[in-house]
């Protein structure tokens, strides 16, 4: 999730840290724009940050408690929110290493073992209006998975992205292909999954202690192989240890290599939509890609 500025005249991020924790503030270092860090009278650090609305905070900390409901990966425990301000638990960073990398993937198998009543949930007390990233995403639900990607994840941003000339109606064919044939590529039938989401390699903090966290979910139930296919997509370190740990927990269906492509086609399309060109080539190819398969 982004965050934005307060307006002239707001209180700050120390003010309500101490508003929704109950403790005085000690300091507050800023970190980007309203992001702030702030420490409390009892010796602990939080995180203050103000989403882009009111809406995108809900969402966020709906996510967040849901994902801790699972039990693992641990995220950012939520001290509260109000309005578009939420505040978290500090993470306290370290560096990537094989047996953190293995335990987050047999911890990630688990949060998806918990399950979601159905594709598109959204987290218990969560909007059906959210976000992922700075883009709406609606959490519709659905029972069939190949219909329901293709009408709530792909098409939508392909359509913004016709509309906006990033992509032109040729090119989106292409991509509506895949969609008409996701029945025959989706693999296996499995049951909803509960997603992080979001889970780029940016979203995706190894701990000091050892530990990976995970934070700004767009959680909802999905299918597990998109959680996984989005960190191959953007560089998530020690990936081969991460699927090992994964597997050896919850083996993934036969053929699951060949369909990460279908699965990238969501965050590429987003990406195409708050990025630009770039990424609607790389939607292109995997389309192409899954089309000759």
């Amino acid at each position: 999730m982004t965050v934005s500025s307060p307006a002239s005249g707001e209180e700050g991020p120390g003010a309500v840290a101490a508003r929704l924790t109950g403790r005085a503030v000690t300091g507050v270092r800023p970190l980007s724009g309203p992001l702030a860090e702030v420490v409390l009278d009892d010796g602990r650090t939080v995180v203050v940050k103000r989403a882009e609305d009111a809406q995108a905070a809900r969402a966020e900390a709906a996510g967040l408690r849901w994902l801790a409901e699972a039990g693992a990966p641990p995220v950012p425990c939520v001290h509260g929110r109000e309005g578009a301000w939420l505040v978290l638990d500090r993470v306290a960073e370290g560096r990537p290493g094989p047996e953190a990398a293995r335990r987050f993937g047999s911890e990630l198998a688990g949060l998806h073992a918990a399950g979601a009543p159905a594709f598109g949930a959204p987290p218990p007390g969560g909007p059906v209006a959210a976000f992922i990233g700075l883009a709406p995403m609606r959490n519709v639900t659905g029972d069939d998975w190949p219909v329901w990607y293709a009408e709530h994840r792909v098409l939508p941003y392909l359509r913004r992205a016709v509309d906006e000339g990033t992509m032109d109606p040729g090119e989106a064919d292409v991509v509506e292909r895949v969609c008409a044939r996701l029945p025959d590529l989706a693999g296996p039938a499995e049951p909803p999954a509960r997603l992080h989401g979001d889970l780029w390699n940016g979203n995706v903090l190894w701990g000091a202690d050892g530990r990976v966290r995970v934070i700004d979910p767009a959680a909802h139930g999905g299918h597990r192989e998109t959680d996984l296919a989005m960190l191959a997509l953007f560089g998530c370190p020690l990936l081969d240890a991460v699927l090992e740990g994964y597997q050896d927990v919850a083996p993934l269906a036969e053929g699951w290599r060949a369909r990460v492509g279908v699965h990238q086609l969501f965050p590429l399309l987003v990406h195409a939509v708050l990025f630009g060109r770039g990424y609607a080539v790389q939607a292109l190819a995997v389309a192409r890609s899954a089309l000759s398969s």
